[in-house]
């Protein structure tokens, strides 16, 4: 998918990165206000509860809506019986990953000149959402989303040696990668990491010691971004400083990988990682030392936009289900979904996931435009996680009995759903967030 050379336009740039076959050549494209418009007007306002991977919705870009078409494509390929059996295998959707990887969309934020297409959070956003929304839920989300974004601390302050030899192999899809923060001890208490990295022999290699749990494909990733302290807590003058960040092989000969049993999104791993003695490469320290908390925050509100969006994809997944099922079912003579009771919450939850929607690219288009999004950001995973939870309580209620077995997927996409409630921030922390950022009130922890 990557182009050199300028364009006229970011939809040109799209078409020549985007593979012809993804592309249906005879779909009108919007390009004014009055034809966007024209083009509302007629939209059905019934096609989001009951059209697989629609494309009406009038505010995406040009470049967004292209991205939703090339992706659904590559999605159409995976129904939700290959992410079931997936689930039921605990089986990494290695398949998925390299359709996605053959087309070039593990780049989509990165430089073209590591393989990427450059474009922004609000095209990416628009990805992970299609993935999830086609019945991959979050295994499917997950198993490219470290790919996505997961590198921003390289790109941004990695040297070019790193960019070229860390980024393209990513990007091609030739190497996974997991991410190594969230320790046991410590929590969300990022600043308080017990893990440790310490300079050793002739300092061309440090040595790391510690815990990570919770981190995602570690099974299946040769490589790990970790964050570590380099210089103890005790003798900085603030707590964000001292920490560093590593780019690494992931060397199971030296780190003991764990996985934790879980409830949901089976087919993508989760872990426990234990080391002593680690030893790690000078040359894959990213940036300057102690300065590794700095680089992780830059993409935290990215992060947060897209967990939003995958879950956002979740939410109308379930609904589409339900609403299917609910006018095609019938009991005492009549559909389920002409009884209000069941009408009624369906439509409350598409009116609380297109909110949801709507918060989620309006914090997109504010971080690609280089606004501090924190605010924006954190309420735009709040509102997704708990309209797409509620989205798809209500999909396996509706489904009744079969709502609780697996050939439905409801269930599944209910497992799923739990996670952007709890990673990687909690509500009660985004409150917080908003509590004070927004708000003014005191701090409350």
């Amino acid at each position: 998918m990557a182009s050199k050379g300028s364009s006229k336009s970011l939809f040109r740039t799209l078409w020549r990165k985007t593979p012809a076959k993804h592309l249906m050549l005879n779909r009108p494209r919007i390009r004014s206000p009055g034809r966007l418009a024209a083009f509302s007007t007629t939209r059905s306002g019934h096609a989001r509860g009951t059209e697989y991977l629609q494309l009406h919705d009038p505010d995406l870009t040009e470049s967004q809506r292209t991205v939703r078409e090339a992706i659904s494509k590559v999605c159409a390929r995976f129904d939700d019986n290959y992410w079931l059996a997936a689930d039921r295998e605990h089986r990494f959707p290695v398949e998925f990953h390299q359709a996605v990887a053959k087309d070039g969309w593990l780049g989509i934020c990165m430089p073209s000149a590591y393989g990427g297409s450059e474009l922004g959070i609000a095209e990416a956003a628009v990805m992970v959402q299609t993935i999830a929304e086609s019945g991959a839920a979050y295994a499917g989300a997950s198993a490219v989303h470290m790919n996505i974004f997961g590198l921003e601390p390289v790109r941004k302050f990695g040297s070019e040696e790193q960019k070229k030899r860390m980024l393209v192999p990513l990007i091609a899809g030739r190497e996974r990668a997991c991410f190594g923060v969230t320790e046991p001890n410590t929590g969300l208490d990022t600043l308080r990491l017990q893990s440790r990295a310490v300079r050793k022999g002739d300092e061309q290699h440090y040595e790391l010691s510690g815990q990570k749990i919770w981190i995602s494909t570690a099974q299946v990733a040769e490589k790990i971004l970790v964050l570590v302290r380099t210089t103890p807590l005790e003798h900085v003058k603030k707590p964000s400083h001292g920490l560093s960040l590593f780019y690494t092989d992931l060397d199971r000969t030296q780190v003991q990988v764990t996985e934790i049993p879980k409830m949901g999104r089976a087919a993508v791993d989760s872990n426990t990682l234990f080391f002593d003695g680690w030893k790690v490469p000078r040359q894959d320290l990213i940036g300057e030392e102690g300065n590794g908390f700095k680089m992780i925050m830059h993409g935290m509100n990215a992060e947060r936009i897209l967990i939003a969006a995958e879950a956002l994809g979740i939410g109308f997944a379930a609904l589409r289900r339900a609403a299917l099922y609910a006018g095609e079912r019938k009991v005492f003579g009549r559909p389920i979904g002409q009884n209000q009771a069941i009408q009624h919450p369906l439509a409350d939850s598409w009116m609380q996931l297109e909110a949801a929607r709507l918060m989620i690219y309006q914090a997109a288009r504010m971080y690609d435009q280089g606004y501090e999004t924190g605010e924006y950001a954190n309420a735009a995973k709040y509102l997704a996680a708990e309209a797409a939870f509620t989205a798809c309580e209500r999909a396996v209620m509706t489904h009744g009995g079969m709502g609780y077995a697996k050939e439905y997927h409801v269930e599944r996409y209910l497992r799923e759903i739990m996670i952007p409630r709890i990673a990687p921030v909690s509500r009660e922390m985004i409150k917080n967030y908003i509590g004070e950022r927004v708000l003014g009130l005191p701090r409350s922890y």
